[in-house]
């Protein structure tokens, strides 16, 4: 049996209207908190940033720190004067703190189906203080960035900038060709040096006392001042210099040809620079030394000035100007002569400066040969040669009209050519150096000196093909009788017919030991 609690008479409980009016609230809390999900009772955390424009971000477009929402833009306010920046209000939950004074900003697209844009939060480092909650600190505008619009693409792309821009490129295009890609890469390696003494020239700029700085600032001021005052003059030097660019251009071979020797030229400049360094100290003593003789030329120069006025007089108009009248029709001639002059110098320096940078090169080095070392350069090489030729003219005698040659036959037989052939008593190891298989090729428009210098190593090559040679001795003994009389008759016709006899026998034993006992 359950128990019931009775109702006091005078207690009617709640009325029905009451517990509607609680019902309705609850429900509207509920599906108030149900869809905004604010909570009216917490303080949440809030950042300012500026941004130079703010783009299509808009009140609860989401804030992301690596792709995941921590927050959401509460307000976007326009700055006054400041060209399109905007102030952004951001409200940040607890996963995306802490955000320190070095964060950084930036307002990035969505995808498509998500539409606007979102803020892309970069909390910042750990050693940089932490903006706490309820300051008043704003991310600076240089801590911020905007994506590039599409239209702010073309209007950076105007007519002129892409005129301008193909300009460049052209001519860019241009500096690297016919070389001088190749000429930048060697530049390469000078680089260091130039950086290192770029950095020396740069701290040099920096002043040896305080305040130089800021004086040569001074100074730049007031030749800008003068600058803006002389409008006109500042338009002359303009043209002034466009002239000048434009005579460079003319004379851009004669450009390329003295940029190609400056390297050369600027090596010989520090060899000539050192040598002047060490020659500044004897001139230091010299010009100590001439102090007392400066002092006494005074009296040389009084004594000299009746011989200054002779000279002037010598050099004055009526007397100049008869020497300059016989002179003249020489000058003519003389300038034709020396513009004739001119390409013949230029062979002559390409010449020389061949012979300076491959012959002389050429000529210092030594053959490598592992089977016949040189001992010598090729130039002492080469002359001994001379020689050897000189002596084959001579028989007993410096009028003789005969030399001797040695002729035997070998064991080994080689091929030269289609029909040429030639013995050996021992085997051919090898021929160093091997026959070309083509000619080098013939470049004219290339000058010598930038000609590498020939390199005289080789690989020896494989020995000719050697052949088996039969003898016939039909075809000797015709042979050895059309040499006997060839030679009998070239006796005859030389006065030697009773003093020099041919014969085709051999010699004997005995004949050989006579002409050895003959004096």
């Amino acid at each position: 049996m359950a128990l019931r609690k009775k109702k006091h008479p005078r207690d009617p409980g709640m009325s029905p209207f009451k517990a509607g009016v609680i019902a309705l609230v609850v429900i509207s809390v509920a599906v108030f908190w149900a869809f905004t999900k604010a909570n009216p009772f917490a303080s949440p955390y809030t950042l300012t940033a500026v941004f130079r424009s703010a783009n299509n971000i808009k009140p609860n477009s989401p804030v992301r720190i690596a792709g995941v929402n921590v927050g959401k833009v509460t307000g976007v306010s326009a700055l006054p004067g400041g060209e399109g920046a905007a102030k952004v209000t951001m409200q940040i939950s607890k996963q995306g703190l802490p955000i320190h004074q070095d964060a950084t900003l930036k307002i990035r697209p969505r995808i498509f189906l998500e539409g606007n844009e979102f803020v892309d939060l970069q909390p910042g480092s750990p050693a940089s203080p932490v903006i706490k909650k309820g300051s008043h600190f704003a991310v600076p505008i240089q801590q911020t960035a905007t994506p590039v619009q599409f239209d702010q693409v073309l209007t950076a792309l105007q007519s002129d900038t892409r005129k301008n821009l193909q300009m460049f490129l052209k001519e860019y295009s241009q500096g690297l060709a016919d070389g001088g890609a190749q000429g930048f890469n060697r530049a390469v390696r000078a680089m260091p040096s130039a950086y290192r003494y770029g950095s020396l020239a740069n701290e040099g700029t920096l002043g040896t006392q305080p305040h130089d700085l800021s004086t040569v600032e001074q100074g730049q001021a007031k030749v800008f001042r003068a600058l803006d005052v002389h409008e006109p003059e500042l338009k002359d030097l303009i043209t002034n210099f466009n002239r000048t660019m434009a005579a460079l251009a003319s004379e851009s071979d004669s450009l390329r040809t003295s940029i190609r020797l400056l390297p050369r030229t600027l090596a010989n400049a520090n060899a000539a620079f050192a040598s002047l360094n060490r020659a500044f100290p004897p001139l230091r003593r010299l010009i100590v030394d001439l102090h007392p003789a400066l002092r006494t030329s005074v009296p040389a120069l009084d004594a000299s000035l009746p011989l200054a006025k002779q000279l002037r007089g010598l050099v004055s108009k009526p007397e100049l100007r008869g020497l300059v009248r016989e002179l003249r029709p020489a000058v003519p001639d003389l300038v034709r002569f020396n513009k004739a002059n001119v390409p013949l110098g230029e062979q002559s320096r390409l010449l020389a400066s061949c012979n300076n940078e491959v012959l002389i090169p050429w000529g210092n080095e030594k053959v490598p040969d592992a089977q016949f070392p040189a001992k010598a350069n090729v130039n002492a090489e080469g002359a001994r040669g001379l020689v050897g030729l000189s002596g084959e003219s001579r028989s007993g005698d410096a009028n003789g009209q005969w030399f001797r040659a040695l002729v035997s036959t070998g064991n080994y037989t080689y091929q030269l050519n289609p029909g040429e052939f030639f013995q050996t008593g021992a085997p051919i190891l090898g021929t160093n150096p091997p026959p070309a298989r083509e000619m080098p090729p013939v470049r004219p428009d290339v000058p010598c000196e930038t000609q590498p210098t020939p390199d005289l190593r080789t690989i020896p090559g494989p020995p000719p093909q050697s052949v088996e040679a039969k003898a016939d001795p039909a075809r000797y003994e015709r042979a050895k009788e059309i040499a006997v009389k060839w030679l009998r008759g070239q006796v005859e016709r030389e006065g030697y017919a009773g003093k020099l006899s041919v014969r085709s026998a051999p010699l004997t034993t005995g004949e050989l030991q006579q002409l050895r006992r003959r004096p």
